[in-house]
């Protein structure tokens, strides 16, 4: 089972998200744009786990007392950086309770010998990731001038989005988390919940 930990989204914020990636996939042929149904802020990645180390992991989950978590989904950027990037999200923005919430599970789970985080905790929302698309000779081997060129899948796009307003997508109140299962496909990840979490009270 290929588990991670993460904050659902609603669907009015799910939807502005999603016009706005229709908006601007033209400007970016070559992305790979993600699935709307998809969106959820990542708490932690676990990854491949036993059945019962799931049952462990909801076991510690339940233990967990945390105040409810305040988003804003705005704005966008691109990773590593315009020029070379490799994704791009829209921007999270939330009170102290989500970093908070995003420690204390990250010490819940290292009682299962689940590795701790080693960088600090930057939430974001990717919607799209940059095919491999760098420039081939006959050989199959770099074309020896591609350093020459546009590296970034996203260039138009960026200069396109610089003369509109900083998108805003809206805020939420989340008031549970969710245990998750990955099970990939050829047609992309499916994402099952396990086991709710409340915040400010039990779980479900």
């Amino acid at each position: 089972m290929r588990l991670f930990i993460a904050i659902d989204i609603p669907n009015d914020i799910r939807q502005r998200i999603a016009r706005f990636m229709d908006g601007v996939r033209g400007f970016v042929p070559d992305a790979k744009w993600v699935g709307p149904e998809t969106f959820h802020v990542t708490l932690k990645f676990i990854g491949e786990k036993s059945p019962e180390d799931a049952d462990r992991i909801k076991q510690v989950l339940r233990t967990i007392k945390a105040a409810p978590v305040t988003v804003v989904f705005r704005g966008y950027g691109f990773f590593p950086n315009v020029n070379k990037a490799r994704v791009f999200w829209t921007g999270i923005e939330a009170d102290e309770h989500l970093v908070q919430l995003a420690s204390a599970v990250d010490q819940a789970t290292s009682t299962l010998d689940i590795p701790r985080e080693k960088a600090p905790f930057t939430p974001h929302l990717t919607l799209a990731r940059a095919r491999d698309g760098s420039p081939r000779g006959s050989s199959g081997r770099p074309h020896p001038h591609s350093s020459d060129r546009p590296r970034s899948t996203f260039t138009h796009m960026h200069e396109k989005l610089q003369a509109l307003p900083s998108p805003e997508f809206g805020t939420m109140t989340a008031s549970e988390f969710f245990l998750y299962e990955s099970k990939l496909s050829p047609k992309g990840a499916h994402y099952t919940k396990l086991e709710r979490f409340g915040l400010g009270g039990g779980s479900a």
